[in-house]
């Protein structure tokens, strides 16, 4: 399968290497064709790597990977083109985190609508399912570097296209608990708790760990 990862950074790098080590053909998209991290990330991830705008690895991808920061996420779909991101699954990890004050960050969106209900509304044509946006990048695509069974979040309109994210998470990323919340405006909660998220890696000390869900 051919996956377009847009963004060059931390998240972006774990899930196109990732991929790309599964064997699938991933295309790493920046804002420039001869972005440095996209060209040399593709130089080193071997035959089934490449790199591009990001339009050209949203035309490339048959699955979309949306790896940019949360605040230049709009920005960076826009350049990717609607006509390349229409009905195609478009995954969502970024975060709407405003570091603009310094630390601890706070959300630029939240309660009553999300980032990922943003990037859906902006791009209704493609089929945004919100996913591992609750993890660190190296817990994203190894999941059993923690103990036990921990879980992963998804939320998205589109029925079939949660499906189709299940699996990869499922069966090639390794999840083992993956946990539907229905709807894109789920997306509220999921990105609300990186409030939590970075309280709790100070408290660790640590960005390696996940949440596990009893009841």
């Amino acid at each position: 399968m051919k996956h377009g990862v847009l963004g060059t950074g931390m998240v972006g790098q774990a899930i196109a290497t990732k991929l790309a080590g599964l064997g699938h053909e991933v295309k790493m998209g920046s804002r420039t064709a001869a972005g440095g991290k996209a060209a040399a990330w593709a130089k080193a991830a071997g035959a089934k790597a490449s790199s591009g705008t990001f339009a050209e690895a949203a035309a490339f991808g048959e699955v979309l990977w949306n790896c940019t920061k949360g605040e230049a996420s709009l920005a960076a779909l826009e350049q990717a083109g609607s006509r390349n991101l229409d009905g195609k699954i478009l995954v969502d990890v970024a975060n709407p985190l405003d570091f603009s004050k310094g630390m601890p960050p706070s959300l630029f969106v939240c309660n009553t609508d999300s980032l990922g209900e943003q990037i859906q509304r902006a791009n209704p044509g493609a089929k945004v399912v919100k996913a591992l946006n609750t993890i660190n990048a190296d817990v994203m695509v190894e999941p059993g570097k923690l103990p036990g069974e921990h879980a992963v979040f998804v939320c998205g309109n589109d029925p079939g296209a949660k499906g189709r994210v299940v699996e990869i998470l499922s069966g090639e990323l390794g999840w083992r608990r993956v946990v539907d919340l229905g709807d894109i405006t789920a997306a509220r909660g999921t990105e609300a708790y990186l409030l939590l998220w970075i309280r709790l890696m100070g408290a660790l000390g640590t960005a390696r760990f996940n949440v596990g869900i009893v009841k």
